[in-house]
């Protein structure tokens, strides 16, 4: 009898779906049943109530903009707020939360955003310094680990992945993405968005991705924040656009606006480019949000006469959510009601709000993110924090090292920290870091201390600030130097002076730490340099005096253990630049994919005048994209092909041989480039189109193959039509962009 019960409702159920089906009533698929519960909620809500849902303020315990409205809890309690930024914590989220669920008359809940860039309670390496891992599957990861603690205090949506292109290492924000390279750019934005957002964004330890700056925010002239940009549509399309198409096409659920312009229309109210491109040739299904008061903004740009003008601008342009600026707020209603703004504009802007809000399962609990027992057990782990050192190590690059000077014997007997970022743990976070804390930063020192024999004296001495100093320190530091049997000199940029609205001109070492450099290596004693900085630096004269360089970023909550790893030799430095180093600022914007130009300088023809060259410094960089040293040595053997001819359509395959010749296990980025030698309209005299990094123990062989279609070879045509040409190309393929073998193919 009970089974019978029980096959009678379940028979009950397959007929009531049917039916519902059949009649069309609820639809199949789960993302048309969103698009339906939000169309039925659409139609209970008031003018009012619709404008609330667009309007995104921040709360008071962070501040990353120029204005806080301090009255955000009444406005929410009002209904006229549908997300809040800079909050979290469970206790915090669950009051706001209850103030918009518990006191507004349709209980909508609001979303809780943050900007978790490298980390939330855990910080990892800043975004350049992940990138220089060439460790794909890591980055993931860290936006996993990411994730999964932020959700833990709250936070359901992130303003990242930022993937802008930059190729100007002045501008500060640099840090914050994945450098200069289109093609690595795109792999790198896929798998952060997938970190975030996981599987299924409706589970609770998942967040709403953020794609920014769209677009082309990586482009300021003189490569000043929040500066205008002006790109042709080659530039654009090839090497600027792809990384936020690929975020995209991995399932980012929200976009971001840009401050700048782009031919003369500011990005906040360019319909061309959210509604037209995004939105219509893309097929982006997620809401966009205005930057921080980016609307208010378009007054000033000289596109909006006014701030209700600058609204109509924005929402008629395809911009949903206004970030702090509250000008939806307070011009939406009359916009509607005097017909500049139709209902079926606010009503898409709605809905798309909406849906985001029913994918992350906020409508079924609203507090599905406030669980006090996972902001106990999730966050800051024993496993979050080996993964983080992991990070900080994978991501070192060795710039430089003269006669084995690194690694450093962990049995010395004296050894010197000296450096104004020696210590400071404030500056092992970087930028954006988030709900991170700077008195749990492993510093250098502490780092060094960690990673030594018990017998190893570890002497001390900042010797200088960042950004001044005074010769007294110096000659303490000098002291402690000469005492020593080997000395790391930390040195760089504080960890303020790099990401948003932190611009420089010049980009050497600041203040006198030049000065302590030139001291340190006059002593005649082995030193090494660690390097922290959020962005390349011209530093050629630091280069010529130090026999070692570790570029380590800003590495978060483990810096210090995890160079410390690499110094002591117990990690084999694997890192490789995301990011031109120049030698001069007046060599800026520098980036290896550059074009031959109709006089290309050719270095073995040095008195050749006439050619595109400086003449009081070498055309190439410092150090090149694609570079870092290991404590071992790979070996190249030369390149096989399959064959030399292929039909279109045709993959092409490529391999070469890697010999670990060296004393010690390591891992090596191997990296194919190819070359047009002929096109339509010019090309780059080399592009990134893949890469392997392997692992190889010391005497260990490996083959390493890459398999390229033809598309992969594809490029914008005068028309701007994407096509592969035939002809003759190049592949290139070695330890970095400077460094290649290379063996030529054709295309019938």
């Amino acid at each position: 009898m009970v089974r019978m019960n029980s096959l009678k409702r379940l028979f009950s159920i397959i007929f009531f779906l049917a039916l519902m089906v059949s009649c069309k009533k609820i639809p199949v698929t789960q993302e048309a049943f969103y698009n339906y519960k939000a169309d039925s909620l659409l139609k209970l809500m008031t003018l009012d109530e619709k404008v609330g849902q667009l309007n995104l303020l921040t709360s008071d315990w962070s501040v990353t903009g120029p204005s806080i409205n301090k009255n955000y809890f009444n406005l929410i309690k009002e209904g006229k707020v549908g997300a809040i930024f800079n909050a979290y914590t469970v206790d915090y989220i669950t009051r706001l939360q209850k103030a918009a669920v518990e006191n507004t008359r349709l209980h909508i809940p609001l979303f809780f955003g943050y900007d978790v860039i490298h980390g939330h309670r855990t910080i990892f390496p800043i975004p350049l310094g992940q990138a220089a891992s060439w460790d794909l599957d890591m980055i993931e990861q860290s936006e996993r680990i990411a994730a999964v603690e932020a959700s833990a205090e709250g936070i359901n949506w992130t303003f990242a992945p930022m993937v802008d292109i930059a190729r100007d290492p002045r501008w500060g924000r640099v840090s914050e993405g994945a450098g200069e390279d289109t093609w690595l750019g795109c792999r790198i934005a896929e798998r952060r968005v997938k970190g975030f957002q996981g599987n299924d964004l409706s589970k609770p330890n998942t967040i709403i991705a953020c794609v920014k700056h769209f677009a082309a925010y990586g482009a300021p002239q003189a490569g000043r924040d929040y500066n205008t940009v002006d790109i042709s549509d080659r530039s654009l399309f090839e090497w600027y656009l792809p990384p936020y198409k690929a975020a995209v096409e991995a399932g980012a659920a929200s976009a971001m606006t840009s401050f700048n312009e782009i031919s003369g229309i500011p990005s906040t109210s360019n319909k061309w480019l959210i509604n037209g491109l995004l939105r219509k040739q893309w097929g982006f299904k997620g809401f966009v949000v205005s930057d921080y008061t980016g609307i208010d903004e378009l007054v000033p740009h000289g596109v909006a006469a006014n701030l209700e003008h600058a609204a109509q601008l924005a929402i008629n342009a395809g911009v949903d959510m206004d970030m702090q600026g509250e000008t939806y707020q307070k011009n939406l209603i009359d916009l509607v009601n005097t017909g500049k703004v139709s209902l079926n504009t606010l009503n898409s802007a709605v809905k798309n709000i909406l849906i985001a809000k029913y994918r992350l399962g906020l409508f079924d609990d609203p507090y599905r993110y406030c669980d006090k027992n996972r902001e106990k057990t999730e966050i800051m782990t024993p496993g979050n924090l080996a993964f983080a050192r992991k990070m900080v190590s994978k991501s070192c690059v060795l710039l430089k090292n003269e006669n084995q000077t690194l690694p450093v014997n962990k049995n010395i007997k004296k050894i010197a920290v000296i450096g104004p970022l020696a210590d400071s743990k404030v500056d092992m976070l970087g930028n954006w870091s988030a709900a991170g804390e700077w008195n749990q930063c492993v510093t250098l020192l502490e780092g060094v201390k960690n990673a030594v024999s018990v017998d190893t004296k570890v002497m001390y001495a900042k010797g200088c600030d960042v950004t001044s100093g005074k010769d007294s320190d110096i000659v303490k530091a000098l002291s402690v130097a000469k005492d020593a049997d080997y000395i790391i000199l930390a040195l760089g940029e504080s960890g303020s002076m790099s990401g948003e609205a932190s611009s420089r001109s010049n980009i050497g070492l600041p203040g006198n730490q030049l000065e302590l450099a030139r001291a340190i290596s006059k002593i005649g004693k082995p030193f090494a340099v660690a390097l922290f900085n959020g962005r390349p630096l011209a530093i050629p004269e630091l280069d010529s005096i130090s026999p070692a360089i570790l570029e380590t970023w800003f590495g978060g909550t483990q810096a210090g253990n995890g160079i410390a790893d690499v110094l002591f030799g117990d990690v084999c430095p694997s890192g490789k630049l995301t990011m031109t180093f120049p030698r001069s600022v007046g060599q800026v914007p520098i980036f290896y994919n550059h074009k031959n130009t109709g006089r290309p300088f050719d270095a073995s023809h040095p008195a050749d005048k006439y050619k595109s060259r400086y003449i009081d410094v070498p055309n190439d960089p410092l150090y090149p994209f694609g570079f870092g040293l290991s404590y071992t040595h790979f070996t190249y053997s030369p390149i096989s092909m399959e064959k030399s001819e292929y039909h279109p359509g045709e993959k092409i395959n490529a391999s070469v041989n890697i010999v670990n010749s060296g004393n010690y296990d390591g891992e090596e980025v191997v990296q194919l480039y190819v070359h047009a030698l002929l096109g339509e309209v010019t090309r780059p005299v080399e592009e990134l189109k893949g890469f392997k990094k392997i692992f190889l123990k010391k005497g260990e062989i490996l083959n390493v193959n890459f398999i390229l279609d033809p598309k992969d070879l594809g490029y914008y045509h005068s028309d701007m039509s994407f096509t592969t040409d035939k002809g003759e190309y190049e592949l290139l393929i070695g330890t970095n962009s400077a460094d290649t073998q290379k063996i030529k193919f054709i295309i019938r």
